[in-house]
């Protein structure tokens, strides 16, 4: 193991506080607080499939890569060049920065299995019993599906098996759920390759997460991804590579001040980003979305966040989509291109405080749209207080039912400026005219 960082981990702000305290200037390592200096060296440990620190070439390697670099307080975990095979994710620690080697580190999910559950679980129960346990094995990530015997809705878990007599498994944590057999359980191998869960200040960078798509089952992005962070702060993606995921690419749920730069997210049958519900202050930027389902999806109450120069290609749905209590956010000088139905979707709302407003779209390229009736900008709802300036919203392949901007019956305020809007068969449908 070496010490040598291959980058420090940022440190916490140092500025004046807002109620008057002095600036911290000097800044020392004291116990219990997070303030400290910007360390040029920490705890680095390499992995790869034959040489490094650690060999192997599964998600146990890089795990116990995590875990030892953890335990130190923070540092690099060094991902040599080589192709890595998981059967679970690989769960993140705080102050530990995940790095690959470029292209030439590829990690891909290995496929997916699937069997019924045979007997009842109840949700104090940590274990589970499987109709057909072929494929399965000790220390697989996995998720278990089923009907709420009580109101019908979906239960999704999230748990690894950790112990088994014949098809007879122990989870890692209790279900906490019901999971009876008039509810239709189910187990598959399903995860993200990494996870994040209540922790923050560490970077993923540098490496290829492959989906394998082809092989596996859907698992949506309110649950995993090539990445899944879940209720973390300060975390940084950088040149990374998110495909072929039977999901999103990159999924982040109530995380603040996440950036995500140099990504490239493409062939996901979700979404490519995906700031998810209450995340505060996402900065995404210079990132490639291409051939998702949707590219950049605003979830619930994201706010404050900032989305530019990107490059969204043939996304089949949408290239931006915005909504709930999606507020006070920033899109601008992205190319938006090749978009199936909308360049830039403002989603209906149930009522006017649940909708998008106080956004700015400028200096944005939205360049055809290929559905016959579709349309460059989509404002849908009770949405109000829109900037929309400077944008180039051109159609090239024939006009058809196409628009340019449609504005919805129920819209508020939206100011249009300086737009360059050409091609559409209407360069814009404002229907709140139309309702007089």
């Amino acid at each position: 193991m070496t010490r040598r960082s291959l980058f420090a981990l940022p440190s916490l702000a140092l500025a004046a506080n807002d109620d008057g305290r002095p600036p911290v200037t000097r800044p020392r390592a004291t116990a219990g607080d997070n303030v400290e200096p910007q360390w040029s060296d920490r705890l680095t440990v390499t992995v790869g499939a034959a040489d490094g620190d650690i060999t192997g070439s599964t998600e146990r390697a890089i795990q116990a890569a995590v875990d030892s670099v953890a335990r130190w307080g923070g540092g690099t975990v060094k991902i040599l060049p080589g192709n890595y095979r998981f059967r679970n994710a690989v769960y993140l620690a705080s102050h530990v920065s995940i790095v690959g080697s470029g292209p030439a580190t590829v990690i891909t999910k290995e496929a997916s299995v699937k069997s019924a559950l045979s007997e009842d679980s109840d949700w104090y129960d940590q274990e589970i019993t499987l109709k057909d346990a072929a494929g399965f094995r000790i220390g697989d990530g996995v998720c278990i599906r089923a009907k709420n015997p009580h109101d019908n809705g979906n239960i999704v878990l999230k748990r690894t098996l950790v112990a088994r007599s014949g098809n007879r498994f122990k989870l890692d944590r209790a279900l906490r759920e019901n999971a009876w057999l008039p509810g239709s359980p189910t187990i598959s191998t399903l995860f993200p390759l990494f996870s994040g869960d209540h922790i923050g200040d560490l970077r993923i960078r540098d490496l290829v997460l492959d989906g394998n798509k082809t092989n596996n089952e859907e698992l949506d992005g309110n649950h995993a991804g090539c990445i899944f962070m879940q209720d973390c702060a300060r975390v940084h993606i950088s040149g990374v590579t998110a495909r072929n995921y039977r999901g999103d690419g990159i999924s982040w749920q109530i995380c603040h001040d996440v950036v995500v730069e140099h990504c490239h997210s493409h062939d996901n049958t979700g979404l490519g980003l995906h700031p998810g519900s209450g995340s505060q202050r996402p900065l995404i930027r210079h990132n490639k979305l291409e051939a998702n389902d949707q590219g950049l999806f605003f979830c619930w109450g994201v706010k404050y966040g900032l989305a530019e120069k990107n490059t969204m290609t043939g996304n089949r749905r949408y290239g931006v989509s915005i909504g709930h209590r999606d507020t006070d956010n920033i899109v601008r000088d992205n190319d938006i291109r090749a978009s199936g139905e909308v360049g830039i979707l403002f989603r209906k709302e149930r009522g006017f405080a649940y909708n998008a407003h106080r956004n700015r779209i400028e200096r944005n390229r939205i360049v055809d749209v290929t559905k016959d009736e579709s349309f460059g900008i989509d404002i849908q709802g009770q949405t109000g207080d829109l900037d929309i300036r400077s944008n180039e919203i051109r159609q090239s392949a024939g006009p058809g039912k196409r628009v340019g901007v449609r504005i919805g019956a129920e819209a508020g305020k939206v100011a249009l400026v300086a737009n360059r809007i050409e091609g559409f068969a209407e360069a814009v449908k404002d229907l709140r005219k139309a309702q007089g």
